[in-house]
């Protein structure tokens, strides 16, 4: 099984294959027969479900597995994030937002190279000691994507129609789309071929955005609990033959690897159906804590200058979790909640969030989550509640105008699937026999267990522990 890649060494090489949004149901069940590969892994190995962060999102999470460090800590809550109190400041976390060391930043300190291809939050790209080509926020080619800059002339050279993601996703034609999902996974994997073959490297990983975007696409013609499944649609066995692609195409890394490289397969979050969406700017208005300078006619996208600050209390952005904002006298320009009673107001809403209905009037079951309870250290500014609808089977939207609170239709485009807090990990090591499935673990436990087999000091910030 492992054959060409690596050298004899007292340490082995690490490999490390990202599946973002890959799901442990159907790795290790529903999946699993089709599977041969990571079966293998499997069958060697060690394996169970990784807890995701909270949020249980790409971004922070991946950022938040290979530093160790929990969002709170990391300072991102999301894609988007406030850069100061005011009601319009906002950032993408990109790579200028992570400040913490990273695996291959303490790697690179210890004179080990490494080969990072398409993991999120890497763009800008920051020198480190090797090879990186930057994750989906690079967007297309014509960015500088690649460190050394000379390696991005050489990955167009050999793969000139390269590609990080597929823009806009839910909205394109679904046949199309499946062609583009099936092009990235032939394209980016055989780049981590290349860099594998041609690149000297110590520790080498790759995430496969694809796995995320078949679901949130796909999911509906999939499962036949989803409200919109339809019996032998054309679409039905989409999702499992892509596992079988990327498998087939793990299976072919693995050929060439030798009994030097361990190898680790792990996902971000896991996925679940999507069965509405709670339009939460919508409810808060309705229910008195946002005021509207006008009410809304039709479906709009509210922006800053829409909202009445002098007499709202809270708003929030839509995304797969809910983001509360509370206008905070003293802390927000146009703040009216005291600062003394910001404790009593935030649990008098968090209660009423709580006890948001669906679309039949039956109780959500929504977890209320206040940052600095999940969170070692709270850096920059967090949402005041952060709020998984519907046990994440429900999202949130930001718009408003709905004649409700809730809708069954995303805003940005057709969404099959919200995030599951249950990722997975296989770990595979060549001279370690594998203990077989175990107990859950935490995302943050994979950089120490990185570090712990090639034999680099775990920095004591890290807050996760080595799977043994």
């Amino acid at each position: 099984m492992f054959r060409l890649f690596g050298q004899n060494r007292k340490i082995p090489k690490v490999l490390v294959l990202g599946l973002d949004c890959a799901s442990p149901d159907l790795v290790f069940d529903t999946f699993k027969d089709d599977l041969p590969n990571l079966r293998q892994l499997m069958d060697g190995g060690t394996w169970g479900t990784l807890k995701s962060s909270i949020p249980c999102i790409t971004i922070p999470a991946w950022s938040s597995m290979m530093s160790s460090r929990d969002p709170g800590t990391l300072g991102v809550y999301g894609f988007r994030n406030r850069k100061d109190y005011s009601y319009d400041g906002l950032f993408v976390a990109d790579n200028q937002a992570v400040h913490e060391p990273r695996v291959w930043d303490i790697l690179s300190a210890n004179d080990k190279q490494s080969i990072i291809l398409n993991v999120p939050q890497t763009y800008p790209v920051k020198p480190l000691n090797g090879h990186l080509v930057a994750g989906f926020l690079a967007n297309d080619t014509r960015t500088q994507f690649a460190y050394p800059a000379i390696f991005k002339q050489e990955v167009l050279k050999h793969f000139p129609d390269y590609a990080f993601d597929i823009k806009d996703f839910r909205n394109v034609e679904r046949d199309v789309l499946l062609q583009q999902l099936i092009e990235i996974v032939e394209v980016q994997y055989d780049l981590l071929a290349y860099a594998l073959t041609h690149k000297s490297w110590d520790f080498a990983m790759h995430v496969n955005i694809g796995v995320d975007r078949i679901h949130h696409t796909f999911w509906r013609y999939h499962d036949p609990e989803h409200r919109l499944y339809e019996a032998d649609n054309p679409y039905k066995d989409v999702i499992r033959d892509y596992y079988k692609l990327v498998d087939a195409k793990i299976g072919q890394l693995l050929s060439k690897l030798d009994d030097n490289v361990a190898v680790m397969v792990v996902s971000d979050h896991g996925v679940k159906r999507m069965d509405g969406a709670v339009a939460i700017n919508e409810w808060l208005w309705r229910e008195g804590w946002l005021q509207l300078k006008e009410e809304p006619t039709s479906l709009k996208r509210i922006t800053h200058n829409d909202i009445d600050w002098s007499k709202t209390r809270a708003w929030s952005t839509g995304g797969y979790y809910g983001r509360i904002f509370m206008n905070v006298e003293g802390r927000e320009p146009q703040g009216i909640i005291p600062q003394q009673e910001y404790e009593v107001v935030r649990d008098e809403l968090a209660k009423a969030i709580k006890a948001i209905p669906d679309d039949k009037g039956n109780i959500l079951n929504n977890r209320i989550i206040k940052p600095e309870k999940v969170y070692q250290q709270v850096n920059n500014i967090a949402p005041d509640l952060m709020v998984y609808f519907g046990d994440l089977h429900w999202r949130t939207v930001g718009t408003i105008g709905y004649g409700q609170h809730f809708t069954l239709q995303n805003d940005t485009g057709p969404d099959d699937a919200n995030h599951a807090e249950e990722g997975m990990f296989i770990l595979h090591h060549p001279r370690k026999s594998g203990a077989g499935k175990i107990a859950d673990r935490q995302l943050m436990d994979i950089a120490p267990t990185i570090l712990d087999w090639m034999g680099v000091t775990i920095p004591d910030a890290m807050q996760g522990s080595v799977i043994e």
